[in-house]
């Protein structure tokens, strides 16, 4: 691949300077270069933008400055870093971004699950291998052919996958890669928001992709409606604090009792604000064995996942985006879920005898359950 390239003419004081001097010729060459490796590697898609942030600056500072973030504390670390890529990466000049559908035929009808009680749902997202390690690992054989094209050239390249202080969500949108959508996530005419960014920041002055793709939500107001905790308060505003999927991944504590019963039988991450989006109607499929759904967690009961032990737990969600979250979090999810469902003897018993050796958090959000199962009871009863 590397000899279709314009050779560019070593020197031992090869330097920023220089690269800044490379030909239009040599960039472009680069650039569509850069097409064939992203499909090559499973890439759904690939863009390039500039870095420069600022129009996106006002929205983020005012997001962090409300408190809407929650407990995500590493919201605003490193803050400046991201707002300036080159912070991240001296040199910096340009983002390159990728698209990567996640959504499988395999899995089973995402509502059909949500309209049963009994059963667990789990994020679309979380059902395969760890997207991390996924995506990382293709970013990364990316980058190092970007690397050897640009051989003899003062080079330098960072790849990431949601693993450091970047807006990628603002620089896939100056790459073309979409439209933030009012339920923040980002949105592509053909292929909906089922997907995975990754970014690789360089120094070399590729051309920009100069494809921002116009906002096409129009009125629609699907997703901040359908939102069981009503947490997207606003066009493209998230209050963190509120949304199932940081209540039951990020937040570390108890979940306040009056957003409990809101979450249904979500346990790890919710769907919602995507699931009724008009632009996920024909969503494209991943065909990404590693995105097939493992140990059917697509279409689990609550109380089979309750029953897992912590040793089974680890092992099932080993390479998964689950381990996220501990077991006492996995049960504190389950709990509230199997609370959220119809009364049940049979589920009031099983969740009263995992009381003995639980956790304070999980015994909580048990006892919460328990008393929820035994009122639905009684007025089945009465």
């Amino acid at each position: 691949m590397r000899d279709r390239l314009p050779q560019v003419p070593y020197s031992a004081a090869m330097s920023e300077a220089t690269i800044a001097t490379l030909s239009t010729a040599q960039t472009l060459a680069l650039r569509g270069q850069l097409d064939t490796w992203a499909a090559e590697f499973g890439f759904d898609q690939l863009g390039v933008s500039d870095v420069d942030l600022s129009a996106h600056e006002p929205h983020v500072r005012d997001w962090l400055a409300r408190g809407l973030h929650g407990a995500m504390g590493y919201m605003n670390e490193h803050f400046e870093a991201r707002l300036h890529p080159e912070q991240l990466l001296p040199g910096t000049l340009r983002v390159i971004s990728t698209r990567m559908n996640y959504l499988t035929s395999e899995c089973e009808q995402p509502l059909r699950i949500l309209e049963d009680p009994s059963r667990a749902y789990v994020s679309r997202y979380a059902l395969g291998r760890d997207y991390h390690k996924v995506i990382r690992r293709r970013l990364a054989r990316l980058a190092k052919l970007l690397d050897a094209a640009a051989a003899r050239i003062d080079h330098r390249f960072r790849a990431f996958t949601d693993s450091a202080p970047v807006l990628e969500k603002a620089l896939a949108s100056k790459a073309g890669l979409g439209w933030m959508g009012k339920h923040t996530l980002l949105i592509h005419p053909r292929a909906g928001s089922f997907f995975f960014l990754g970014e690789i920041y360089t120094n070399l002055p590729l051309p920009s992709d100069d494809a921002t793709v116009l906002d096409r939500c129009g009125a629609c107001r699907a997703c901040m409606t359908m939102c069981p905790t009503n947490a997207l308060i606003a066009n493209r505003l998230l209050d963190a604090k509120r949304c199932i999927s940081y209540l039951t991944i990020e937040h570390k504590g108890p979940i306040d009792p009056e957003l409990r019963p809101l979450m249904g039988n979500r346990i790890f991450g919710c769907d919602d604000c995507q699931l009724y989006c008009p632009w996920n109607r024909s969503t494209v499929s991943s065909c990404e064995v590693d995105f097939t759904p493992r140990h059917g967690l697509d279409a689990a009961t609550l109380l089979d996942l309750f029953d897992w032990s912590e040793a089974e737990f680890l092992r099932r969600t080993e390479g998964s985006p689950i381990r996220r979250i501990n077991f006492d979090m996995w049960r504190r999810n389950l709990a509230i879920a199997l609370g959220n469902g119809p009364g049940s003897n049979k589920v009031r018993d099983r969740l009263r005898s995992a009381l003995p050796g639980s956790s304070d958090l999980a015994a909580e959000h048990i006892h919460w359950a328990v008393s929820a199962l035994e009122t639905k009871i009684r007025h089945a009863n009465a």
